[in-house]
């Protein structure tokens, strides 16, 4: 609990303004559609609101094809499954790296050009598959985390490394215990979520305890904690 408890120490996070008061501006990072004419494909992540940020963040994909003046952004929203709908959203964006409710996404995946042109499809028929479209559970999942996961797996060209940040990543529901990780480099074991291992190139070496990850990322030389994510 060392991680969580020092990211709330920090004062990273904004405890204090109401969520509908915060910003969802957009962070420059993604292309403008205007300039950029080729395919993109990006996945971004950032802290939940409030205290939970201080353990996990909540991630969105967001793909344009070719020509397109907008972006697709996919997502799983807690509240809507609460309220018996479907947890799936898809929006139409100009720019889909938007603050999230504050929190400045980190991007996680980045293509462009013919190989992200050619995800795509792939990328819609896996959101379409997604099996727990009905289903929301913050901790162990399924939940956002889950869902781009979830997409990942299906897409191994998306070479998707989560942080251990993404709490909800390692449930593969209640019947599967072996899976492909998300990066599609190697493979985890997980029982609901709430234990297992992940061995694979790009995250490297991850236990995951109650949800919470830590591991050695031996490809990028660095840890990977809990709360506090990927550290050199």
């Amino acid at each position: 609990m060392l991680g969580p408890l020092g990211v709330l120490a920090s004062g990273e996070l904004d405890l204090d303004t109401p969520w509908h008061l915060t910003s969802q501006e957009s962070t420059g990072q993604a292309p403008d559609p205007s300039a950029e004419r080729g395919a993109v494909v990006q996945v971004y992540g950032a802290r939940i609101v409030q205290w939970r940020g201080a353990f996990g963040i909540h991630p969105w994909i967001a793909v344009k094809r070719a020509g397109a003046q907008r972006y697709t952004t996919y997502q799983i929203v807690g509240w809507r499954a609460r309220r018996g709908g479907d947890a799936l959203v898809a929006t139409e964006a100009e720019a889909p790296d938007m603050l999230w409710y504050g929190a400045y996404p980190q991007l996680l995946a980045d293509h462009r050009g013919p190989q992200a042109e050619a995800m795509i499809g792939q990328i819609e028929s896996a959101v379409a598959a997604y099996p727990w479209r009905g289903s929301y559970r913050l901790w162990p999942g399924p939940n956002s985390n889950t869902f781009v996961a979830w997409v990942a797996r299906q897409v191994p060209a998306l070479r998707l490394d989560l942080p251990p940040t993404a709490i909800g990543k390692d449930y593969l529901g209640p019947t599967t215990v072996v899976a492909p990780a998300p990066s599609g480099t190697g493979w985890q074991l997980s029982l609901m979520g709430l234990a297992g291992v992940t061995v694979a190139r790009d995250e490297g070496l991850e236990l995951n305890l109650l949800g919470l990850g830590f591991g050695i990322d031996v490809d990028d030389r660095g840890l990977r904690l809990p709360g506090l994510g990927r550290l050199p």
